[in-house]
């Protein structure tokens, strides 16, 4: 068994070599896909679909053709006319996406906020033994699992998986493709991580509210709902960014504290009041970390570069530390959803510490936990300075003007220009490409519809050498893939987990940059190699959850199956070379596909829909193997064609 498991894995990998070894170019410049003439019109609308979209799904090519290019562009750019039935439809299982914060900190409650309530947040203590430890754990399950049957919780994980499942049912079926292109753009550029705290119980809003909501909108508004959002105020820590408090203003525990000790004489005050001992300490605690709050720079860091300015933009470390006093005293109400996880538990009541949050706060009691709010008494009042301006509009508005200054700044226009054309058009754009984009930037006012536009308008957008240059991520392979074989799936947790085993795992990227997108940064040979895994474990009919007919290439003989297959998937173009190589593996056997049980992205949720696939063979680790389904012919062709480098070009 071994040895056969080690031969298809060399086979796999030989078969990639051979793919890609002289196939990928390095940049966009340097391909020209044989010619140096004008493109077809078929090679435009591909162009545009590979572009502007996720690919041609069956009968794409020749539905562009009808209305024409030119008009298919501008139907894209105006979304809202397009019609959009049956992703919707599509979408109705999904639940979280129509859920507000609250609601979802509610039904999805953090277990942190769980335990602590109980008082069982430190069951495991540091000086355990290994044993007790494990025991202690298992008793912080136990309890977690009695309360979720008890009062008909959900487990947190269900949250990603339903986001991304989102994400990919949209890419795959909407007719609103360059939406969904947009969305995926604007995801990395303002990307949030999920896997810090409590940020993935913001990201359906985030996504919904802000992302998807402003994709084609104005710049300027993505910014201001980016920077007020809890999933960013969140991720980059900014709903902790205060103004230093001075020593008058700081509580009378805090200014009765002594080289980090409280003053005797308070303690037995305290003490006469009815408070214990560790009572009193929990307060000093509070106040010690209180104290130690303070001004927090990295949304104002990464504000300047990665989301307006660029790296090279021209500001200093100063203009920094002034940005983050604008934005002080943005915060969020009950950030880790507290007050909903103990309500249901408590059969509804007050929480004080939430009560004493408000009051702190400034705000109603009331209020939704995970909301936004501007707390004035946290914010720095002074005076500050930001690239040379002024900004004395006092509260709130610093931060807007802030905004203000970054946005109409001629760094950020070639910043974003330059960022759309790499997306949109090569890994290397011209210089003076993007200073044409970055002109309809700023003449426009960041109107993001009129920058695009001036991008597919611009003669390097349809110019020969850009036609396949860029390589797909491996969310744009998984969608394209869906797309060009027609496969039904209303989710997959193995989808998603064969996504991650590529790379992209949704909101998946702990730094702030957001995922690359650049062909230096998905090419080499372990990436290249699950590229290849998805694809055979697709075209099989092994991912349970996706139906796949593929009928339709069908013939008597494997030449001519694999042109029926050329012709269909990738409209005819193939490179001699690919074609030989993929003859030579027609005759050879596939390697087997193992996949995970779909643990690994979620946990178990009660009463969650099932997927339902071909038979299963359970392996070790949590993996199992799912028998292909289909003429083996067939699936051969179309799974190598969508490993072949012409597939993985848009």
């Amino acid at each position: 068994m071994k040895s056969t498991s080690f031969g298809h894995r060399l086979l796999a990998l030989v078969l990639i070599s051979a793919l890609y070894a002289t196939a990928i170019p390095a940049s966009g410049k340097n391909y020209d896909n044989g010619t140096a003439e004008a493109l077809s019109e078929s090679q435009k609308i591909l162009h545009v679909l590979n572009r502007l979209g996720f690919g041609p799904k069956p009968g794409d090519l020749e539905r562009v053709r009808r209305i024409g290019v030119d008009r298919y562009i501008e139907s894209q750019l105006d979304p809202e006319k397009i019609e959009d039935r049956e992703v919707l439809a599509m979408l109705s299982r999904i639940e979280v996406s129509k859920m507000s914060t609250s609601e979802i900190f509610a039904k999805y409650p953090n277990p942190g906020a769980l335990l602590q309530m109980l008082g069982a947040r430190n069951m495991v203590r540091p000086d355990s033994e290994n044993g007790e430890q494990s025991e202690m754990r298992a008793q912080r399950r136990q309890t977690l699992a009695k309360l979720y049957r008890e009062y008909g919780f959900r487990p947190a994980n269900q949250i990603m998986f339903e986001v991304e499942t989102e994400r990919i049912l949209r890419a795959a079926y909407s007719e609103r493709q360059l939406e969904e292109v947009m969305v995926d753009f604007w995801a990395n550029h303002f990307n949030v991580f999920s896997g810090k705290a409590a940020t993935r119980w913001y990201i359906p809003s985030y996504e919904r509210d802000v992302l998807r909501k402003h994709a084609l909108g104005n710049f300027k508004d993505l910014v201001l709902e980016t920077a007020r959002h809890p999933a960013m105020l969140f991720y980059l820590d900014n709903f902790q960014s205060v103004a230093e408090a001075e020593p008058r203003n700081r509580n009378r525990l805090q200014r009765a504290m002594r080289g980090g000790s409280l003053d005797p004489r308070v303690r037995e005050r305290l003490k006469r009041r009815g408070l214990t001992d560790e009572q009193i300490d929990r307060r000093v605690q509070q106040a010690t970390a209180s104290s130690r709050r303070g001004i927090n720079e990295n949304y104002a860091r990464e504000l300047m570069e990665l989301h307006t300015l660029g790296v090279d933009g021209g500001y200093t470390q100063e203009d920094i530390r002034e940005v983050a006093r604008a934005f002080t005293g943005w915060t969020i109400f009950d950030a880790r959803g507290y007050r909903k996880a103990a309500q249901k538990v408590r059969g509804g009541g007050t929480d004080r510490r939430i009560e004493q949050q408000a009051r702190r706060l400034g705000i109603d009691p009331n209020t939704e936990s995970g909301t936004f709010v501007f707390a004035s008494q946290l914010h720095d009042k002074g005076s500050k300075a930001v690239l040379g301006q002024r900004v004395d509009e006092g509260g709130i508005k610093d931060g807007e003007k802030v905004i203000d200054i970054l946005v109409s700044h001629p760094s950020t226009s070639r910043f974003i220009a330059r960022k759309l054309a790499v997306k949109f058009v090569n890994d290397k754009p011209s210089d003076a490409l993007v200073n044409r984009v970055a002109e309809a930037f700023r003449d426009s006012k960041g109107d993001i519809k009129t920058t695009l536009r001036a991008l597919f308008n611009d003669k390097e957008f349809f110019a020969p050498q850009n036609y396949k240059a860029k390589i797909k991520t491996p969310f744009e392979l998984v969608v394209s893939s869906l797309r060009a074989v027609d496969a039904k799936t209303a989710g997959s947790r193995q989808l998603n987990g064969l996504l991650r085993r590529m790379g992209e795992p949704l909101y998946g990227y702990q730094a702030p940059t957001g995922y690359p997108d650049t062909a230096e940064d998905w090419v080499n040979t372990g990436a290249l190699l699950e590229r290849m895994n998805f694809a055979i474990a697709l075209a099989s009919g092994r991912i349970p959850g996706i139906r796949i007919d593929l009928d339709r290439f069908a013939g008597d003989t494997k030449e001519f199956i694999l042109e029926r297959s050329v012709e269909a998937i990738l409209s005819g173009e193939i490179e001699d070379s690919t074609r030989t190589v993929l003859l030579k593996q027609m005759d050879q056997s596939l390697p087997e596909v193992s996949l995970a049980s779909g643990n690994e992205s979620m946990m178990s949720a009660p009463g969650a829909s099932m997927d339902r696939g071909g038979e299963r063979r359970r392996q070790r680790g949590g993996q199992f193997r799912v028998e292909p389904k289909g003429d083996p012919d067939v699936f051969k062709a179309v799974g190598l064609i969508i490993g072949s480098p012409e597939f993985q070009r848009q």
